[in-house]
């Protein structure tokens, strides 16, 4: 049966509907970039004051994302932001790209979907377009934002459209960004979808529509559980082929010449970024209401989240052979961030590895181009700056921990001028002689 067109797509493909972005991180920055240069006059909302200062001065606050596009697009006024919530009532379409994290005892947190709702609650009016894009369980958008928003006396499908598309970002990638990674959308009725689609459709290269909501929050969930699955079971491998003397970067490299039925994971230090490390609990604990206990997903969480115990125990190995002990000992930790050439330090292992070494005696310090400072939080409590990177420095460590293989670190340098280093992420593949002082992890 044909929808029925909402007046709102007739708004959105001239580019005359106003574009709305709650949260402005690493998803909602980007994508309010994407509407904006799509031609969308584009209203930015966040608490943060220090981030709309920066996006009134065309200044990038995240280090993937270039100053230069975000300056011409402010100082022409197409993105504008504010803190100011009550400016959602002049929005037409709504986006909201807020943080999902886990409580401290593994389970969802929905507080900061629930402040959006609360905060947008009194600026709904007819016609509107909600759309949530935090990564989530399934049923988040009916049961969680959808009643906040009726708070209104509107109704969802009826006054207003409602829908869920999943963030797909990855910081760093030079392949793929916002625009040209196809976009899942799926609507609280068809009316719902048809409009979100239509504005998804005007800034970005792809949309797959699918026919719910919840089967979007799950398909975000699926993506990121197939990676957190398969990292757990090569870094499973890689435990195992230590205690068999035989490198597990050789076994996955001759294995990747399969043409067919094989794809490559790798293993390292533990689970970085916003989603792996928590999405798979998102399903676990929604699955418990349907009395069904993920064992196999639960499995792979707990490989990856003992991956940090594995690097200090190898740490603690290497300085053995040198007749050391980790107490005492000098550790240098090379990167902080969760994945190379990036600043986005969140859930990153590296912390937990910082943390655990300065928990059995050793002296830490850390170098990482990217994050010049650590500072509190990220459920740790500790300080630290990044130390320069030189021939002098490195011979003041005893020990030397790859976690992050940034692209420009010299790492013929780290291992020529290090007493022993202990490699998690292969970084050292390349360095040619003085690999006898590599232990892997």
């Amino acid at each position: 049966m044909r929808v029925m067109v909402s007046p709102l797509v007739d708004m959105i493909r001239k580019r005359e509907a106003k574009v709305g972005v709650v949260g402005l991180g690493y998803v909602g920055l980007p994508l309010g970039m994407a509407f904006a240069d799509a031609g969308f006059p584009v209203m930015g909302l966040d608490i943060d004051k220090r981030k709309i200062d920066k996006i009134a001065k065309g200044e990038s606050y995240i280090k993937h994302i270039p100053s230069e596009p975000l300056k011409k697009l402010s100082s022409e006024g197409k993105l504008k932001a504010t803190t100011d919530f009550a400016k959602a009532k002049e929005m037409d379409c709504i986006v909201i790209c807020v943080p999902t994290p886990l409580t401290a005892s593994r389970e969802p947190d929905m507080t900061y979907i629930v402040q959006t709702g609360e905060a947008l609650s009194p600026y709904v009016r007819r016609n509107q377009l909600f759309v949530l894009e935090s990564t989530t369980y399934p049923g988040t958008t009916e049961e969680v934002l959808k009643p906040l928003l009726e708070k209104s006396g509107l109704k969802a499908g009826v006054d207003f459209h409602l829908a869920f598309s999943p963030e797909r970002e990855d910081p760093g990638n030079k392949s793929f960004n916002t625009k040209t990674i196809p976009k899942i959308v799926g609507g609280f009725t068809p009316a719902c979808l048809e409009v979100a689609q239509a504005l998804y459709s005007s800034a970005l290269k792809e949309t797959v529509p699918v026919s719910s909501t919840r089967v979007a929050e799950l398909s975000k969930l699926l993506e990121n559980i197939f990676r957190c699955v398969n990292i757990a079971m090569v870094n499973e491998m890689k435990m195992l082929c230590d205690r068999m003397n035989i490198d597990v970067w050789e076994v996955i490299q001759a294995a990747s010449t399969k043409p067919f039925g094989f794809m490559p994971f790798f293993p390292g230090p533990g689970l970085g970024g916003h989603c792996i490390p928590i999405d798979p609990f998102y399903l676990t604990w929604k699955a418990r209401e349907y009395e069904f206990h993920t064992k196999f997903i639960e499995l792979a969480g707990e490989v990856n989240t003992q991956m940090p115990y594995y690097v200090v125990q190898r740490t603690m190995e290497a300085l053995n052979q040198h007749k050391k002990t980790l107490n005492g000992a000098k550790v240098l930790c090379l990167g902080a961030a969760y994945k190379k050439d990036i600043d986005d330090m969140r859930e990153s292992p590296s912390l937990r590895v910082i943390s655990l070494l300065k928990e059995k005696g050793a002296v830490v310090s850390y170098h990482d181009p990217y994050v010049p400072k650590l500072e509190k939080g990220h459920g740790f409590n500790f300080e630290m700056t990044s130390v320069p990177l030189s021939p002098e420095t490195l011979g003041q460590y005893d020990a030397v921990v790859i976690l992050t293989d940034h692209s420009n670190i010299d790492y013929s340098m780290v291992v020529k001028k290090s007493q022993c280093v202990v490699d998690t992420r292969n970084a050292t593949k390349h360095v040619g002689p003085g690999r006898e002082k590599v232990t892997k992890a």
